[in-house]
Order: structure tokens, then sequence, then C-alpha cells
């Protein structure tokens, strides 16, 4: 069996523009899926080896970095008066004030060129302690950024200079705070709004913020509107013949034609809510996570009509699943670390497990493939590379100062890392 995916396809509408560079323009890469192309991609570091360079940010954030030529660009919140605090039992962080920015830094010596405030709160809706206010990735195309700050509001900058084009926001009680990343398909920017409140999708007119299209999930069957959230990401791939916008949420995932916002497919996934793991594809399937409580991956196939529930699943497992990260898939196999560090390898078709070992330590951010290998990248800076296979062989163990819950950016010859506090340079010049 051989996994493939519509590479130059899921390029084209990831950057908007046919025969444009990919670089790394959205949240897990090219593809939005962690698999990178990138060559020479730096297998050891240290505070002290293979470091090209490292900043300061003026900013908090858990976005990811992306990039395009020779330009790096984040999300992050300037921050006044936070205080962590117990709220209805979860752990959360409450501010005076947040100030939401973009920020564009030089890729050869990692000096910002431009900072661009965006949305001004004051005692903005507290977030969970492991979210920030800046935690949604942005995404870049030749000559426009798009920033998503989930309730906070919605932004489109000139890539270059900073200037806003326009501004928006589409409002939802997330509880915890924003989560899903924003998505470009041809000439919309599609965003997911699942909060306590309200649960939809929703597409922009990328040139002028106007609303396209806005579809409601489906029925969920809960009052708890806590039960109701969910932070995933969704994945554009080509399956059955078709453009598919995979958005797994509560109870459900759903399969949608994003020009149009109609929905194609449904598959109900039980009583799982907070989802923060986002989907792959491959061989004509899709694999996801559940979420809250008891996280299980389910292996769907997408090529149906309507509700498939009871005649597409091709498997599931509730070995070591996560809540917060999202799998990888490399090969046959398809690779995830659960949140408390546990790594996990097994057959992409049938489920059936190859090995599992623990590799310590707090994972949020997403594993990630380059050149036949895994990164994974713990809370604590450890960074651990294993080779992709079904026997588990680790390559290099990995550790930088600071906390790092964004997922990196893989280049060639590059890593792009950023902790709450810095963004690192990984590689050789």
């Amino acid at each position: 069996m051989r996994f493939f995916y519509s590479g130059v396809f899921a390029a084209m509408l990831a950057s908007g523009v046919a025969g444009a560079e990919p670089g790394w323009p959205q949240f897990r890469g090219p593809r939005g899926d962690g698999d990178s192309s990138a060559k020479h991609v730096p297998v050891a570091w240290s505070e002290t080896s293979n470091l090209v360079w490292k900043v300061s940010l003026p900013g908090r954030g858990r976005s990811s970095p992306v990039v395009l030529g020779d330009r790096i660009w984040l999300t992050l919140a300037v921050e006044k008066g936070v205080v962590r605090k117990q709220i209805a039992g979860d752990d959360m962080q409450t501010a005076e004030h947040v100030s939401l920015e973009a920020a564009c830094l030089d890729r050869a010596k990692g000096n910002i060129l431009w900072r661009a405030p965006l949305f001004d709160v004051n005692n903005p809706d507290p977030v969970h302690w492991l979210n920030s206010w800046a935690t949604p990735t942005p995404v870049v195309e030749p000559g426009r950024l798009y920033c998503d700050f989930g309730t906070f509001g919605t932004a489109c900058l000139n890539a270059k200079t900073g200037k806003i084009f326009w501004k928006t926001r589409l409002p939802v009680d997330h509880q915890v705070g924003p989560g899903s990343s924003p998505v470009l398909c041809q000439n919309l920017l599609v965003l997911v709004r699942d909060g306590r409140d309200a649960q939809y999708l929703a597409a922009l007119d990328k040139r002028t913020g106007k609303e396209v299209w806005k579809t409601n999930r489906p029925p969920i069957t809960t009052s708890s509107g806590n039960q109701k959230k969910s932070f995933v990401t969704p994945l554009l791939v080509k399956a059955a013949g078709r453009t598919q916008l995979i958005s797994p949420g509560a109870h459900w995932v759903v399969s949608y034609d994003p020009a149009s916002g109609k929905e194609l497919w449904r598959v109900r996934h039980g009583m799982g809510f907070s989802i923060g793991s986002c989907p792959v594809f491959g061989d004509g399937m899709v694999f996801f996570s559940t979420g809250c409580m008891k996280p299980q991956l389910w292996a769907v196939r997408a090529d149906g009509e309507d509700d498939v529930t009871a005649t597409h699943i091709a498997w599931k497992t509730t070995r070591q699943v996560p809540i917060l990260s999202s799998p990888v898939l490399a090969g046959d196999e398809i690779y995830w670390i659960s949140d408390d560090g546990m790594a996990n390898c097994s057959d992409a078709r049938s489920g059936e497990v190859h090995w599992q070992e623990r590799l310590g330590g707090k994972h949020y951010a997403s594993p990630l493939l380059a050149e036949g290998r895994i990164y994974f990248f713990g809370n604590d800076g450890k960074s651990t590379v294993i080779k992709a296979g079904k026997k588990f062989e680790k390559l290099a163990e990995n550790q930088i100062e600071g906390q790092v819950t964004a997922t990196p950016a893989i280049l060639d010859r590059t890593i792009f890392l950023r902790t709450d506090t810095h963004l690192y340079r990984i590689g050789k010049e």
C-alpha cells in the first residue's frame, strides 16, 4: 500500500497562487499535515550547536511561525496584568489588557522588520494556562498575511509592510481561548468557530473580509456548552474525485465542499469534545482524534455521502491518543504522541501496533516528518528525532531552554522553533 498526498494541489491551495514557492505558509506546513519536503534538515542541536540565531519575542503566543521567501511571520499577545487562577475548575489566566499583533522577521538574521497592532482588548475573556490569546497560526501567501485570534478578531495585512487591508470579527465563546487556525482555499479564508454558544464554519472573501458562506455544525446532543466546544484546524484534501474540507468537532467529523460550505459527509464519533488534534489524510482515509474525555484515534474512508457512521469507519484505537497534538503519516505508518509523552507507530491501513515508546514529558506541539525522520517536540524544550519505520530507532535527543507549545516550521536546512519567549533558527548558514 502506498500513502500519497496531492502535493501540488495542496500547495496551490495553501499559497493561493499556482507555482508559488510553498514555503511553510500555514499551520503544519504546505499541506497542513506535518509532512515536509525539506532537505538537509538538522537532526541534532542545542543552545550552543547548530544554532543560527535566537531572538527574543516582544510578546507571548502559541501560534506557529509561517515562512515564505526571506521572511517569517507570527502572531503574539503583548499582555498586561496576567494572573493565573482557577475558574470553574480549570487552570486559567486573566489579563487587564492584551494587544494582539502580527510581527514580521528577517529570515537571515532574525531581526524584527515590522510589528502591526491589530486588536486592543481590555479585560479579554480568560484563556487556559496551556493556551494563549494568540494561539491560531496565521496564513501567508505572496503579498498577504491573514491573522485570526478567534473571537477577538480576524485581519488581513500587507505581508511586506504590515499595512492592514481589512479587519472583521466572528465572535464565539471559546471558554478556554481560541485554537483553530485559518485555512486558505482559492479566494476564500475559512474559519472554524466551535464554541460553547455556537458551532459553525464560515468562509470570508479573502480580498474584502466579507462573509461568503456560513454552515452550522450537525446537532450536538448535550446540554453542556463546555462539551460543544472544539479547537481543530480543518484540512483540505483531494479525495473521491473532489476537493474536501475535513473538519472534526464535538461529536462529529464532517467533510464540506470548501467552495460552498455544503456538507458532503459526516461521521458521529461519540461524545468527544475539546479536540485540539488536527486530522491527516492518506490512501483515501481521514485520521483524527476524538478529544475529551477518553480520546480515540479513528480512521474513516473519505468517499461517502451523508451520514456514513455505519459504513465508513476503517479502524479505531484508544492507545495513548492525544487530545492536543496531531498525528503524522510516513509511508504506510501513522505516528502520534500522547499528551504525556508516549510515542506510537501503527499500520495506517489496519491500525496494527508496531511500537510504543515513552519519550517522557508533556507533548503539546505536533510531530513533523522530514527526510524519513519523525520530529517530536516536548513542552520542556527536549526534542526527540527518530527514524520512521516499524522499529523504534532514536537518532537524537536535543535540549533547548524554554517552553515549547507551538508546532515548529521545517524548511531546507532549517527548523524555526518558537518558545514562549524566543524564536530559534536551528541549522547552519
